[in-house]
């Protein structure tokens, strides 16, 4: 079992791409420092989620589909970058005028809501169907059975799902989350920059030839 499959080379490459800063880290820790940590669990679970499911549809092959058919990868480009910029605008509106919540009475949205946002922060960016297609290309071999694909899938699913519930917890530490109240106008503004141009490296992507 697992013998035709580079293991190591999946999760570490999985790994390191959702660990890395970016927009759904930056979410993440936003929502962590802002509303605690039952909100920020609740978007990394969201996120966790559509990325589970770009991993499993990039294992079933809509890589491959997404990477032939043009207008499907420009539906989701756009409709990805729209959200990024949304995500930017609520960011630079909180800078400019100051969030909602202050040092004694945080936003606590429902974890249902912050879930969803997660999960739509995730599903509305194409990128990521392309990279699980890319890294089960190198990392897959045609010959692999489906239950050790099924375990591979599962196995990235659970390290991204502890990796970005960690980023919830530390964000949501009560020493960051008073930093985050005394420089929040800072955090947002540069929340706001990153999301901006995370929406514009999106509408400028361009499917690999």
């Amino acid at each position: 079992m697992l013998t035709s499959l580079n293991l190591p080379l999946i999760l570490s490459t999985a790994f390191l791409a959702s660990a890395s800063p970016g927009p759904a880290t930056l979410a993440i820790a936003d929502t962590s420092m802002q509303a605690g940590r039952r909100a920020g669990l609740a978007l990394a679970l969201g996120v966790a989620t559509g990325s589970l499911a770009w991993s499993s549809a990039a294992a079933l092959g809509l890589a491959a589909v997404m990477a032939s058919s043009t207008w499907a990868f420009e539906a989701m480009r756009y409709l990805g970058a729209a959200y990024l910029l949304f995500l930017a605008f609520k960011s630079a509106r909180n800078a400019i005028f100051g969030p909602a919540c202050t040092a004694h009475t945080k936003l606590e949205p429902s974890p249902a809501r912050t879930y969803a946002k997660g999960l739509a922060l995730h599903l509305t960016n194409p990128k990521p169907v392309l990279f699980f297609g890319s890294l089960y290309t190198l990392g897959v071999s045609h010959q692999t059975a489906l239950l050790d694909l099924a375990i591979v899938i599962v196995a990235i699913g659970v390290q991204n799902t502890l990796t970005f519930s960690l980023y919830a917890w530390l964000f949501s530490n009560r020493w960051v989350s008073h930093g985050y109240l005394r420089l929040r106008r800072w955090f947002e503004a540069a929340f706001a920059v990153v999301f901006a141009a995370a929406s514009l490296k999106v509408l400028t992507a361009r499917l690999p030839t």
